[in-house]
Order: structure tokens, then C-alpha cells, then sequence
């Protein structure tokens, strides 16, 4: 038996389809003429939410995993700090090592196979005592990890500092939160690492950063760029203590980009959050076309 098309419901019409711009087109032009399909339309869809959420005025977290900052894609994200679109920054410890480094030397990521093999890998000096030390400094003060290593950068004579997202962070008085696992990160081999100040500081960012997640509900957004592993697990920690305190976390927006998906990411960030309401979207993509072209739209769309 068969039927009429025209009685078959369709999910792709030409209406949705994109088209060709001309030479010089403005990037408006530009983004309207993207498909209205699968991840352009959930791209426009989430930046739609993001600016909802700060007229809101609602919590915009973006959590960072080192490749974004190496992407060189951090001044995307601090023109999205100035515009008061981001409201905080969640970083893993790598994120934190590789903005610092481009802060005072300009530079950052090394070899490692090479440097693994002469015994030499992650033991440069400046980067292990410099951030060591803002870290000592910051459990004495009772500082978090974020706040600590940007008043160094803010301090220290970092001729870089304008691409720094903890420098802008301090700068700007947007929470800056590290959260690190011990013994992943390179400044842990140093021997001025004290775990007793590494574990105040980081914990306390922990806290800071629980703050914000609890305050997510209705239309509030956690972004999580680049990291497989550590922020997607503190998230949803951070969640389930939000929610125990008897704060009412549902309802919000979670998104995830990265260059592959992986498992910690869809479960903790895409999917077991927003079961009791919400929306999220999976952006699969290299950091440094995704975020520029988002970081635009936003700005478009402003």
C-alpha cells in the first residue's frame, strides 16, 4: 500500500535550506543565510536562551578545559566577560596553567613526548613557583584558586595580562573558580606545590561556584567547553548540593562544546541535570571556529 506525499509529514523542507552569500556580505547576512537545520538551528536556539537568561539576569557559567585557551580563543570569551553576557568562569587546572603562561610569557604548551623522555616534562620553573606561590598565598588569605592566581597576574608584571581570562575575571570582579584533580597538573611536580593549599583553595572555588549553580533555575545557563573529565563531575556535585539545600535547580540551559563527544559531558552536563525540566545542546566542533562564530552571534544578536 502506498500513499501520497502529500500526506506524509516531513522533518526537512526547502524553507530550512541555507544560501550561498556574496563577496562582502555583512555576518549578519552571513548567519541568516545558514541552514535552519540539526546544529545551526540549535546554535541560534541557544544563543537565543543565553541572552534571555542576562536579561534575566540570570547565572551564565562558562566551564573551560585547557584546549580552549591553547585554541586561542580567550579574547572571544573575554569580550563576552565585558559585555556582561558570561557572568563566571569555571576553569580545570590545565585551563588555568596555560592562561597564566600566556599572561606573563606570551607562550604555553610544550612537547610533551619529547620532554617525557628526558625527564624534563612539566617542571619549567617560573610557571610552578609563580602559580605555587599565588596559591600559598591564597590559602593564607583564604582565597579561591581563580581569585588567587588572578591577583597575581594583576600584580606581577604580566606583559600579556589583556589575554588573560583571570586577569579580566579580577579586572572585572566576575567569579574566577580552578577546580583540579591533584596530581594532574603540571605545577603539582614543583617543589614548592603544598597539597594542604592546593585542596583549601580549589575547595573553596568549589563552594564558590555550588553559589552559582544554585541560583540556575529558570533560564539560568552552564556552558562546559572543553573539559571531558573534571567539570562536568564537579557540576553535577555541584548540582546535587544546590538542589539538597532545597534549592529549586531545574529548568535551566546546559550546552557542551567540544572537538569529540564524550561520556561525563552528555551524562553530567546534557542529560541528568535537566531531567526535571530544561533544555540542552550538544555542539560538536574545533574550539577555534566554534566559539568565535558563537561569540559573534551573540554579539549580532545583542
Amino acid at each position: 500500500k502506498t500513499y501520497s506525499i502529500k500526506k506524509r509529514s516531513s522533518n526537512v523542507s526547502v524553507s530550512q535550506f541555507g544560501c550561498p552569500g556574496k563577496k562582502g556580505i555583512s555576518f549578519n547576512k552571513f548567519s541568516s543565510n545558514l541552514p535552519d537545520i540539526l546544529a545551526s538551528q540549535k546554535l541560534k536556539r541557544l544563543v537565543k536562551l543565553v541572552l534571555k537568561a542576562k536579561k534575566k539576569k540570570k547565572p551564565i557559567i562558562l566551564g573551560l578545559g585547557g584546549h580552549v585557551v591553547k585554541c586561542g580563543v580567550s579574547p572571544f570569551i573575554i569580550e563576552l566577560m565585558k559585555r556582561k553576557i558570561v557572568t563566571a568562569i569555571a576553569m580545570n587546572g590545565a585551563a588555568s596553567i596555560h592562561d597564566f603562561e600566556i599572561a606573563f610569557f606570551g607562550r604555553t604548551s610544550e612537547d610533551v613526548a619529547c620532554s617525557l623522555k628526558e625527564g624534563k616534562f612539566g617542571f619549567v620553573e617560573e610557571t610552578g613557583a609563580f602559580m605555587n606561590e599565588a596559591i600559598t598565598r591564597g590559602a593564607r588569605e583564604d582565597m579561591g584558586m581563580g581569585e588567587a592566581l588572578g591577583k597575581k597576574i594583576s600584580e606581577g608584571k604580566a606583559p600579556y595580562k589583556d589575554l588573560s581570562l583571570l586577569y579580566h575575571a579580577a579586572r572585572l570582579k566576575l567569579k574566577a573558580t580552578v577546580h583540579v584533580s591533584i596530581g594532574a597538573d603540571i605545577i603539582h611536580q614543583h617543589p614548592l606545590a603544598r597539597g594542604e593549599d592546593l585542596g583549601k583553595t580549589t575547595f573553596t572555588d568549589f563552594i564558590r561556584l555550588t553559589e552559582d549553580v544554585s541560583r540556575l533555575g529558570k533560564g539560568g545557563v552552564f556552558l562546559n567547553i572543553g573539559s571531558a573529565v573534571v567539570l562536568p563531575e564537579v557540576f553535577l556535585k555541584a548540582i546535587s548540593i544546590s538542589r539538597n539545600l532545597g534549592n529549586s535547580v531545574t529548568d535551566f540551559i546546559t550546552g557542551n562544546f567540544d572537538i569529540i563527544e564524550h561520556y561525563r559531558p552528555r551524562q553530567n552536563v546534557l542529560t541528568r541535570p535537566i531531567q526535571e525540566g530544561g533544555e540542552s545542546f550538544s555542539l560538536i566542533g574545533h574550539h577555534e571556529i566554534m566559539l568565535p562564530l558563537f561569540t559573534q552571534l551573540l554579539l549580532e544578536e545583542l
